[in-house]
């Protein structure tokens, strides 16, 4: 299985972006996908995920309202819109898909089983 991520770039405050994240060897259906973002000198961070087979969909804080994950299994790719984007964005973005992962647990980085590549995403104010 292999993830790759795409769609970084930079962007001044308050723009959009559209990340994605393309699987190959497997299809996503049924696996967790999620995003996490890590800053320089930060640990990778939780942003989004869709639990499963895509019924519900969890968001940071930080991010909600604002950003909004989703895939398509057919295509086998994940995404996700960022929209109204701040400074404090600013980071690699990581996609990241698991197998039997249960919901207390798509938090934890340590719990997925493939990531992808990583794509920047730069915002200045």
């Amino acid at each position: 299985v292999q993830l790759q991520a795409s769609g970084g770039g930079s962007v001044q405050a308050g723009g959009s972006l559209r990340l994605s994240c393309e699987a190959s060897g497997r299809t996503f259906s049924g696996d967790t996908v999620a995003w996490f973002r890590q800053a320089p000198g930060n640990e990778r961070e939780f942003v989004a995920a869709i639990f499963r087979n895509g019924g519900n969909r969890y968001y940071a804080d930080s991010v909600k309202g604002r950003f909004t994950i989703s895939k398509d299994n057919i295509k086998n790719t994940g995404y996700l819109q960022m929209n109204n984007l701040k400074p404090e964005d600013t980071a690699v973005y990581y996609c990241a898909r698991g197998r039997r992962l249960i919901l207390s647990s798509i938090y934890n980085p340590a719990q997925y089983d493939f990531w992808g590549q990583g794509t920047r995403v730069t915002v200045s104010s």
